[in-house]
């Protein structure tokens, strides 16, 4: 393995099982789905028992499969357009920094940044895409879907979704 490929396994399992442990939280942390959803209701995104499952289902999803390393350039488009919806829902009004109250854009635009790169990168030789010869989404082309990706799908949801300022009740409606 080269230094290339090491510096991607690196990153792939360290911010993969950081998403993994994310999306465990949302499904099974301490207010459960039913707390994760109240909380997304409360940032606008109806209904937020659909948004608490999916965000928690995608986020094990796209984490395992960036650990892995296994269809990349996808799994890192689906933590980045998750980092993105977080982004703008829940930590742009709130400034830069992470330790701000309320919690700044910080840490998603990092997580967002470092899929892309290890997009742009690929996932290198200890991963299931090279095991399976999935060589041709590395590069740019698979910087690309994943930004892409990552970008225009969470377009899609929050325009779909997204009600901020709205009350609203914490099991959707």
């Amino acid at each position: 393995m080269t230094s290339p490929d090491t510096a991607a396994l690196v990153l792939r399992v360290v911010v993969g099982l950081t998403i993994v442990a994310h999306g465990y939280n949302h499904l099974f942390g301490p207010g459960g789905v039913k707390g994760t959803a109240g909380w997304f209701s409360s940032m606008g995104l109806q209904p937020g028992i659909v948004h608490a499952w999916t965000s928690g289902l995608l986020e094990l999803a796209a984490g395992f499969g960036l650990a892995f390393g296994f269809l990349t350039p996808f799994s890192a488009g689906a933590i980045i357009g998750t980092m993105v919806v977080a982004g703008i829902t829940a930590h742009r009004t709130n400034g830069f920094f992470i330790f701000k109250p309320g919690q700044g854009y910080e840490y998603v635009l990092m997580i967002a940044v470092v899929c892309a790169g290890i997009a742009i990168l690929g996932p290198g030789k200890a991963s299931l895409d090279n095991v399976i010869g999935i060589e041709d989404l590395n590069g740019w082309a698979g910087g690309l879907i994943a930004v892409l990706l990552g970008v225009l799908g969470s377009a899609g949801l929050l325009a779909t979704c997204w009600r901020p300022g709205k009350p609203a009740s914490s099991t959707s409606s």
